[in-house]
């Protein structure tokens, strides 16, 4: 069997590192990116185009005869305090305010994922799997962490009180829409809402007993990521209720602290994450976390 043709788009990113090791064997890869310098080293086989280009035809040719594009590229804004983005941690009472003009960086953001979702339709390129995150539903962690509520799910309205969360909402958004088919013919959509893909410093956490009970349920082996990337990729069918090729997992694994629920993963795309962080970072937690996994207190004041 032909092996399946990916473009990947942020392909010197930090997800798309982890994703590499297993696509590289399954797949065959165009790899785009606006440098092959990376920051942990050079991708000689990355083709560097610039994705927020609206002449499309600059690099239409990387996209012709693809089955699927992964689009986990995106505009960083660090170095630019009057531009930054980034979820304000509800659950602590020393928010920073963000400058409101972190729109106009992250409305970048949604221009390459425009672009992505054009050549997809114009290239007749199957599905979209894009990168995006937790934080589109991330107004809701004050109730999480206050006890007032205890889980989250694709199915909850999204809400986000900064850019980048936000910006995320809105690639759901723009993805519903390609996906009915009203602009010719659906691209399917499948949205990954990325929660914790990082190496955990328990210790340093620890300072802030909800934070680390947070990261502990937001947490996502490089294993289980790239499970669910590769299933997200290969199912048959994602359409939903409606009959729509729509779907919304998150990302994260079996963690026994976990408060988003990726009970529709399992069901759809028999996504069966391995890893758990309490297991994996069994001795640090035993060590380092002092408060119990689910205590009622006082919301911040705002």
């Amino acid at each position: 069997m032909a092996k399946l043709k990916i473009v990947v788009t942020g392909a010197g990113g930090h997800v798309t590192k982890a994703l590499l090791p297993v696509f590289r064997k399954r797949y065959e890869l165009v790899l785009l990116d606006v440098s092959k310098e990376t920051k942990t080293g050079r991708v000689d086989d990355i083709i560097e185009i610039d994705l927020l280009d609206p002449d499309v035809e600059q690099y239409r040719e990387h996209f012709k005869g693809a089955d699927i594009i992964v689009h986990n590229a995106r505009v960083s804004n660090r170095g630019e305090p009057n531009f930054t983005t980034g979820p304000n941690h509800q659950w602590k009472a020393d928010r920073p305010i963000q400058p409101v003009d972190g729109y106009i960086s992250e409305r970048k953001n949604l221009d390459m994922a425009f672009h992505a979702y054009k050549m997809a339709l114009q290239e007749n390129i199957k599905r979209v799997v894009i990168a995006s995150s937790n934080h589109a539903a991330d107004w809701y962690e004050t109730k999480l962490h206050c006890g007032e509520m205890d889980m989250v799910g694709p199915e909850t309205y999204p809400k986000s009180d900064n850019f980048y969360g936000w910006c995320k909402i809105s690639y759901e958004a723009m993805g519903f829409a390609f996906a009915t088919g009203r602009f010719g013919a659906p691209v399917e959509s499948v949205n990954i809402r990325i929660g914790g893909p990082r190496t955990l410093d328990i210790a340093k956490l620890s300072e802030n007993q909800i934070s680390l009970r947070r990261d502990l349920g937001a947490w996502i082996s490089d294993r289980d990521l790239q499970q669910l990337y590769v299933k997200s990729i290969e199912a048959k069918d994602v359409h939903n209720e409606d009959s729509i090729p729509f779907q919304t997992f998150y990302g994260i694994s079996n963690n026994t602290r976990a408060f988003w629920s990726i009970a529709n993963a399992r069901a759809i795309i028999d996504y069966a994450p391995d890893d758990d962080s309490e297991q994996f970072y069994a001795r640090e937690i035993k060590k380092h976390l002092t408060e119990p996994g689910r205590t009622f207190f006082s919301r911040p004041v705002r």
